[in-house]
């Protein structure tokens, strides 16, 4: 039994943090029923019915119960459409597909919030030789970085003023670096200021991790695309595939015949019997978002009573995406941690995680992610690439009361 095996003194400071936790616990509660409200409210608009849920397949012709789906997330979103698809294998995927979509040879994309994650990189042409990337189709990539874990609105602002900017990237959570995510209140700030100085430049942001975190989602600030994998948030840890971009309608049929074939757009795709999970899973996703988001305070604030500086958030600072970063001092500490992650995990509980190379990614990673679907970082996972200062990235947690388990468990692994 997992209680038999966690160190008491960790089961005595878990007990306390209840009360000290309590009124952060309460507050995600209150976000959780304002984003119930609005998710609840866009399946009552949009009748989903039982017949919803019919397996179409081959040509995907009149599937009225996709076409729901995506009224429901663009509804959630704050955006006028949505595409949400199997087909959009991942984020990245979801990522590419936008950008390579509304970006053409000689246009230019700015990221002004400094290095994208790793992934992306090669996607984009910064690193690599793949003769797919924006690069080699002829799109110029610029970066503004973040100061002080903000946009650099005077940079921003004087560079869009010399013009020729087709599209402006946003990745509002951190990614693998020690940047703080960005909140609902700097991108409105930033978007304002955008849309006054050049309003037809295209606002895309990454929202990976970021979903129903907060009672606002980029489309109700101004973001004209907005994209997403169904294995995080919003597929509530139903989901078993797909992902999503919503926004501005013109720019979502420009998507959609990217991922088919112009004049077919939106019309046609099969989702291979998987509306219920679609349909389930954002359904379910306020809640699991806020498991996710207690598990991620609870962990935190035990990281910090037993004296580890740098956890980021700290416990009772603000959130804006499910991502809680630990940075824990050594290779064995890092390694140790993630192993009592996966040995408490539900699936592959038996596999002892090592260091070891990763598709995509510069550095050795570890990684922890027994889940139920492959790749879900709504469950609970933890990876980091096994450099200095060996900082962990931890996501998920379907429940508070597994999450708990899981992260005592790693700490009384680290500190055996």
């Amino acid at each position: 039994m997992i209680l038999e095996q966690i160190d008491k003194e960790l089961l005595a400071m878990a007990e306390e943090s209840d009360s000290v936790l309590k009124d952060i616990y309460q507050n995600i509660d209150d976000i959780c029923l304002h984003n119930s409200n609005r998710v609840l409210s866009a399946f009552i608009e949009n009748q989903v019915s039982y017949s919803d849920f019919a397996d179409i397949n081959g040509y995907g012709n009149y599937d009225e119960g996709r076409d729901k789906i995506e009224k429901i997330f663009a509804s959630v979103l704050g955006c006028e459409d949505a595409l949400v698809r199997p087909q959009i294998m991942s984020g990245t995927n979801a990522i590419y597909l936008t950008l390579s979509a509304l970006l053409k040879h000689g246009d230019t994309m700015i990221s002004i919030s400094g290095a994208p994650y790793d992934s992306l990189q090669e996607m984009i042409g910064i690193i690599g030789e793949s003769t797919q990337s924006l690069k080699a189709y002829g799109v110029k990539y610029e970066q503004i970085d973040l100061v002080n874990d903000d946009f650099d609105d005077d940079k921003i602002i004087e560079r869009l003023k010399q013009g020729n900017v087709k599209l402006i990237e946003i990745q509002r959570s951190r990614g693998y670096s020690h940047r703080l995510s960005l909140t609902i209140a700097k991108l409105e700030r930033i978007i304002k200021k955008i849309k006054e100085v050049a309003p037809e430049v295209i606002i895309m942001v990454d929202n990976c991790y970021g979903e129903l975190v907060e009672k606002l989602e980029p489309g109700h600030i101004g973001a004209d695309v907005v994209v997403g994998s169904l294995m995080k948030n919003l597929g509530g840890g139903i989901a078993s595939t797909g992902g999503y971009v919503a926004g501005n309608a013109d720019l979502i049929h420009m998507v959609a015949e990217r991922l088919t074939a112009p004049g077919i757009g939106k019309d046609l795709g099969a989702n291979f019997n998987l509306n219920n999970s679609f349909f389930k899973g954002i359904f379910m996703a306020p809640s699991a978002v806020k498991s996710a988001l207690k598990t991620a305070v609870f962990t935190a604030y035990m990281l910090e009573k037993l004296g580890y500086k740098n956890v980021s958030p700290a416990y009772n600072e603000e959130r804006t995406d499910i991502i809680q970063t630990l940075e824990l001092g050594t290779k064995e500490n890092l390694v140790n941690f993630t192993q009592g992650i996966q040995a408490t995990s539900p699936i592959d509980s038996f596999v002892r995680v090592l260091p070891a190379p990763m598709p995509g990614y510069p550095f050795d990673e570890v990684m922890a992610a027994g889940s139920f679907t492959q790749g879900s970082t709504i469950e609970l996972s933890a990876d980091a690439p096994v450099v200095e200062p060996y900082t962990l990235y931890m996501q998920g947690g379907l429940s508070l009361e597994y999450g708990k388990l899981s992260i005592l468990l790693a700490l009384t692994n680290m500190n055996k």
